[in-house]
């Protein structure tokens, strides 16, 4: 099953709501970053938020920077996503990890500690959108709920989960948002209040092997509704060739240079090889090949 999105609307206007399974898009970041588990449910989280993020972007050129800017063992974890809910990132640390917590869960603010975090959209305005809130438990949900009534005053319910099996995989990912519109029926927001006490382990409902529309209506039971699209969605990193190079010529010659004769000083091949932080491809260039574009 790949990772989808799936929209919808309660039929009085009182509510959107979106559920994301997201497994595919966790276990891909797993393999490229190799995370250890406490990592993976902090990332796989993160991830997961953003791309639904991502979908409520007004038009498809926007995209959508999350960041959790944590000053404990992970350090930044950030994600980029796109107007279709596709979504890249990275995680300081990968290989954070503490004991779990009494519960026998993965203590994800263990290793977020305090901090800040930040929302960036860039809208096609001259100066992107910038939204930055306090931490208020590390444990993404919460954060992001927080970010939603502060920042942009949308009461939000945000339901995010990440089971890592055995052997470090991801064995279920998904989450749940539902969002108040304006003079939202009060019978409703009660309802919702009290479906979201079955939505406090989302992550056990797609374990289980339910459908982004059956935990739909378990977030919107008693609740007459539309659904609107399904999206499939990928983890997705848009570097190419043509990016890195634009990279290089922006250090400039003179520092260009000064990299390759550090390297032949100390004996080393002369080569420079840039790494993408959300993907892990290497771009390599010979010093030949390097200069070269300083001519174009």
């Amino acid at each position: 099953m790949s990772s989808t999105i799936i929209r919808a609307m309660t039929r009085d206007g009182s509510a959107r709501a979106f559920v994301i399974n997201s497994k595919d898009i966790v276990n891909e970041a797993i393999k490229i970053h190799g995370t250890a588990p406490t990592a993976t449910a902090l990332f796989g989280r993160l991830l997961t938020a953003s791309s639904v993020m991502g979908t409520m972007l007004p038009e498809k050129e926007n995209t959508m920077t999350v960041a959790i800017r944590g000053q404990g063992l992970a350090g930044t974890t950030l994600c980029v996503a796109d107007y279709y809910g596709n979504v890249k990132g990275y995680i300081q640390n990968p290989q954070a990890d503490v004991p779990l917590k009494p519960s026998g869960k993965l203590d994800v603010s263990g290793i977020v500690g305090g901090g800040i975090l930040s929302v960036s959209k860039d809208v096609g305005a001259e100066v992107p959108y910038n939204g930055n809130i306090e931490l208020v438990s590390g444990e993404v949900a919460e954060d992001i709920a927080q970010y939603y009534a502060v920042s942009e005053q949308v009461p939000t319910l945000c339901a995010l989960g990440v089971l890592v099996d055995t052997d470090y995989s991801c064995r279920a990912a998904g989450g749940v948002f539902v969002q108040l519109l304006p003079f939202a029926d009060e019978e409703v927001v009660s309802r919702l209040e009290e479906n979201a006490k079955m939505l406090s382990n989302v992550s056990s409902l797609f374990d289980k092997g339910l459908s982004n529309e059956e935990v739909l209506k378990i977030a919107l039971n008693g609740i007459e509704y539309d659904l609107f699209d399904e999206l499939e969605i990928d983890y997705e990193c848009n570097c190419t060739a043509e990016r890195t190079e634009r990279a290089i010529i922006s250090l400039g010659k003179q520092e260009i240079e000064k990299i390759f004769d550090e390297q032949r000083e100390a004996g080393e091949p002369e080569e420079l090889c840039l790494n993408c932080q959300f993907c892990n491809k290497e771009y390599r260039y010979t010093k030949a090949e390097a200069l070269k574009l300083f001519n174009k």
